[in-house]
C-alpha cells in the first residue's frame, strides 16, 4: 500500500462543537487517498459550473474529483457563517499548530489541501507544497514556500536537460490557472451550502493566490541581504 501522510484539521466551537478531518496521503505522490465511496451532491458533478480550463474528459470522469473529495468538509460546515470563531488544531506529521482564529480562515487550509491532492490536473501542480503543509501560513511564507518549490521543479528540469524557468516567467500562468479553477469552484459552493462558511474560506484561498505571483518580487529584494554568506560562496 505504501507509507501514507497524514494531516487532521480538528475545529472546536465555542458551544464545545468539535469536527475533525483526518486527510491520509500516498506519501510518494502527495495523492489523496480514496475513502470509503458516498454519492456525490449535485454540485460535484463535472459539467455543474464546470472550470474553464478543465481538461477532464467527462466520458470517463462524471464527477469532479475535487468536488467529490470536499463534499463531506462542505456538508459539515453548510450550516456556519465565516465570521465565527473556532479553535483550531492541525496536526502534521512533524508537529501540532492550534489557533482561534474565524472559520473562514481556519476553513481554507483544509480546501487547500483537499483541491491540489484530489486530482485536478489543474490543481496538482501545488501539490508539492502539501508535503511540508503550513498551517495559518502569512502571505510571505506562502510564497516563501512557493518559490522554493518552483525552483526545485526548474532544478529537476535543469538536471534532465530541460528548459528551466530561472526567470520565474512561468509562475504568472500557473496561477492564472489556479484563480480559474478557483473561481468556478466558488460557484459549486454557493450551492452547496445555506451559509457562508465555505464560500469565503474559498474566497480567502483564492486571494491569497492572487497576491503570491504579486509578492515575488518583493520578498526577492527584501530577502536578498539575508542570503549574503551564499552568496559569498
Amino acid at each position: 500500500m505504501g507509507e501514507r501522510l497524514e494531516i487532521t484539521y480538528s475545529y472546536r466551537f465555542e458551544n464545545k462543537q468539535q469536527i475533525t478531518f483526518p486527510v491520509h496521503l500516498h506519501k510518494d505522490t502527495l495523492s489523496l487517498v480514496q475513502q470509503s465511496v458516498h454519492t456525490p451532491p449535485f454540485w460535484a458533478e463535472l459539467e455543474f459550473s464546470r472550470c474553464t480550463v478543465c481538461s477532464l474528459d467527462k466520458d470517463t470522469a462524471s464527477h469532479c474529483p475535487v468536488a467529490v473529495n470536499l463534499a463531506p468538509v462542505v456538508e459539515a460546515f453548510r450550516d456556519f457563517w465565516s465570521y465565527e470563531t473556532v479553535e483550531v488544531t492541525a496536526t502534521t506529521p512533524d508537529r501540532t499548530y492550534s489557533k482561534t482564529v474565524t472559520i473562514q480562515e481556519g476553513l481554507s487550509a483544509l480546501l487547500g489541501i483537499f483541491m491540489v491532492t484530489s486530482g485536478c490536473p489543474v490543481m496538482e501542480r501545488l501539490k508539492p507544497m502539501v508535503r511540508f503543509h503550513l498551517p495559518f501560513a502569512s502571505l510571505e511564507e506562502t510564497t516563501y514556500r512557493m518559490l522554493s518549490m518552483y525552483l526545485i521543479a526548474q532544478l529537476y528540469h535543469h538536471r534532465k536537460g530541460d528548459h528551466a524557468d530561472w526567470d520565474l516567467s512561468g509562475l504568472e500562468t500557473l496561477y492564472n490557472g489556479v484563480g480559474a479553477v478557483n473561481a468556478s469552484f466558488a460557484k459549486r459552493l454557493r450551492a452547496a451550502a445555506s451559509k457562508d462558511a465555505n464560500i469565503n474560506a474559498m474566497v480567502n484561498l483564492d486571494c491569497l493566490a492572487k497576491m503570491v505571483p504579486y509578492t515575488v518580487q518583493d520578498i526577492l529584494e527584501e530577502m536578498e541581504s539575508c542570503f549574503s554568506g551564499l552568496l559569498a560562496l
